[in-house]
């Protein structure tokens, strides 16, 4: 099939738009396998002279990154799994249940997305104070439990749902409960794999918050531990770019493996 020219001006103007955008990572990539002071020659060279595994190696010997992104997936899963559950059954309250003052109170939660979340952080951090959660995984992941957007998300598309199956049930005698898990959830996957991959990403890559509560290195995650190394290592370009590689890989799988139904959960949503 033939291309017309403003088709092949418009692919090649993408095609250079992706290559500007990955040239960074492929080169931080490439960094990570030189020698130790190999990146800081001038011109800096764009694939490794003698490619070496010896700054992956010192970054789980030396400096215990293993433990770190190990800190990471429990925060990640235990976050992930709460906001899920929380943000899909608030969603579809919103969406197809009637109670008293529902749309003001959407009205109100929608309201607080144009606050910034810095804005909470010293309330936030002391609530969890009194608490009793500071310096602890929960002290993270409580308050992302359950959050604006996921629950905007989710009635979205539960309105799409028909009432008239969900009478049926009803009328079958089934329960809000089992109505909900058998018959709402299955219809809810793209947005439940949407949401997912949304609560693990922000997660995964949070530095500020996780910065702020914990306060025992013991208890860090990747990003906070990867800040802590390039103050530590600041000339060692070669090995805080294999503490970057190790840290963006496991959301890169994730997101690649699940973008089918991570797109697809954003698309159907807007769809009426």
């Amino acid at each position: 099939m033939k291309r017309g020219p403003a088709a092949v001006i418009i692919n090649s103007a993408l095609g250079l738009a992706a290559a500007f955008a990955l040239f960074p990572l492929l080169w931080m990539v490439s960094v990570s396998f030189m020698q130790p002071g190999a990146a800081s020659s001038y011109p800096p060279p764009l694939l490794p002279a003698d490619a070496t595994l010896q700054n992956y190696r010192d970054l789980f010997a030396r400096v215990n990154m293993g433990g770190y992104l190990l800190n990471s997936l429990v925060v990640a899963c235990g976050l992930t799994v709460t906001s899920v559950l929380f943000n899909v059954m608030a969603g579809y309250a919103f969406a197809k249940l009637q109670f008293a003052g529902r749309d003001a109170l959407f009205k109100t939660l929608l309201a607080a997305l144009v606050i910034p979340g810095q804005v909470a952080m010293m309330p936030l951090f002391l609530m969890l104070k009194a608490m009793g959660l500071v310096n602890t995984w929960a002290g993270v992941i409580v308050p992302g439990m359950a959050g604006v957007f996921g629950i905007f998300l989710v009635r979205q598309y539960a309105r799409s749902i028909p009432d008239a199956l969900l009478e049926a049930a009803r009328m079958d005698g089934a329960g809000e409960l089992r109505i909900f898990v058998l018959v709402v959830l299955p219809m809810l996957k793209p947005v439940l794999v949407t949401l997912a991959v949304f609560a693990f990403l922000g997660s995964w890559n949070d530095f500020m918050w996780p910065l702020i509560v914990l306060t025992d290195s013991t208890l860090h995650t990747a990003p906070v531990a990867l800040a802590s190394l390039s103050r530590e290592h600041v000339q060692d370009s070669e090995l805080m770019m294999a503490g970057s590689v190790v840290t963006i890989a496991p959301v890169l799988v994730l997101f690649l493996g699940l973008q089918r139904y991570y797109m697809q959960g954003l698309l159907v949503g807007s769809v009426k």
